[in-house]
């Protein structure tokens, strides 16, 4: 017999988890549609949560412990002419934090067993409001008559688990040079005060490049990461697999309609050289949430007027973020010299500029 559930969540990631948990903390009957079988080999990525991100997750028990959540205390941004961008916490925590996806799924996980608002399914059940957070690659918006319109970089990225000879520092970094971006992002939790000696790697690089990097043998391709990062942290070995996915800026044409709404990747892609994916399906979840929460009590969980709420709230942020990306993407792509003199001077006068530097750090942050 089918459940009674006021809400049906469709995909267990991070965000169809965290949705399902915020709702259920409002006393909403929620099913949760669990996903396929977990990866066959480790997962490599590290996700850079911001402040906004940090404080959801807390508020549904999911936030890692210290060593799975490592601090970010400053940012370097280097350009392909010299050009440098330097960030600092200040008085703040910090910039945003590493987070290892294992550890935070497993959080989510536990968090899950100890809600009973939540029930776990095997396939979608009727409810008052279906949520598709199953990602990019959902099937689902094909029955809402979604468009979701995608443009691929022609680049994919690499991630993987590097070891550093010098400390970190708690200093994420990141260089474009060619079209390309590589960043290093600290992990080791906040117990070392000068850092830890490991580093997540997340290499955007061209799509015909992609196979020889994956194929090469681990010295080789520490060779070649050690030399794109100019030697910052000086050696870098490689601390287990290699993982890739191609890269792409997508969004669907709708985000709701009757009875139905997407969040996350579902509704949104944007490029990761700024680090804002998953805080903006965590951003997504935790605006649906509220939207439910302060609608009129005449009003169902899928009224259509209500959900365009939701949309309104959200698109406008996401295009934002996902334009700014788009065009820092797009500028770093150019090759002519001439560009690079361009955009370089523009880092050197944005270094400058405290005012503008504080704002845009705010905004990431996502303390408006």
């Amino acid at each position: 017999m089918p459940l009674s559930l006021d809400v049906c969540v469709r995909g267990a990631g991070i965000v169809g988890r965290s949705l399902a948990l915020l709702l259920a903390a409002e006393r909403l009957r929620v099913g949760l549609v669990q996903g396929g079988p977990p990866p066959a080999t480790a997962d490599v990525r590290a996700y850079a949560l911001n402040a906004a991100s940090r404080q959801l997750l807390e508020s549904v028990r999911a936030w890692p412990d210290d060593a799975h959540a490592t601090p970010v205390l400053g940012m370097e941004v280097h350009g392909d002419d010299g050009g440098v961008v330097r960030f600092q916490a200040g008085t703040d925590p910090a910039l945003a934090w590493i987070v290892d996806v294992p550890a935070l799924e497993q959080r989510l996980a536990d968090a899950l067993r100890f809600q009973p608002g939540v029930t776990l399914l095997e396939q979608p059940q009727p409810a008052a409001l279906t949520v598709v957070c199953e990602g990019r690659g959902s099937s689902t918006r094909e029955e809402f008559g979604v468009q979701y319109d995608v443009h691929p970089y022609g680049q994919c990225a690499i991630a993987a688990r590097l070891r550093c000879d010098r400390p970190h520092g708690h200093v994420a970094r990141q260089w474009f040079a060619g079209g390309e971006v590589l960043a290093l992002l600290p992990l080791g939790g906040s117990a070392a005060p000068d850092g830890g000696s490991t580093v997540a790697l997340v290499w955007s690089v061209r799509q015909d490049r992609t196979a020889a990097l994956m194929q090469a043998e681990p010295a080789a391709f520490e060779t070649l990461v050690t030399n794109a990062s100019h030697e910052s942290l000086g050696r870098l070995t490689l601390a287990g697999e290699r993982a890739t996915w191609p890269l792409q800026i997508a969004q669907a044409d709708r985000w709701c309609g009757a009875g139905w709404a997407l969040a996350g990747d579902a509704a949104h892609s944007v490029h990761p050289l700024a680090g804002q994916g998953l805080n903006l399906g965590l951003a997504d979840a935790r605006s649906l949430a509220q939207v439910l929460r302060e609608r009129e009590y005449w009003r169902g969980l899928g009224d259509a007027k209500l959900l365009r709420r939701y949309e309104r709230a959200r698109k406008a942020d996401v295009l934002a973020i996902g334009g700014a990306t788009d065009g820092l993407q797009q500028l770093f792509a150019q090759e002519h010299p001439a560009w690079a003199a361009v955009r370089n001077w523009g880092m050197r006068g944005f270094e400058a500029a405290g005012p503008l530097k504080a704002w845009v750090v705010r905004q990431a942050a996502g303390r408006l």
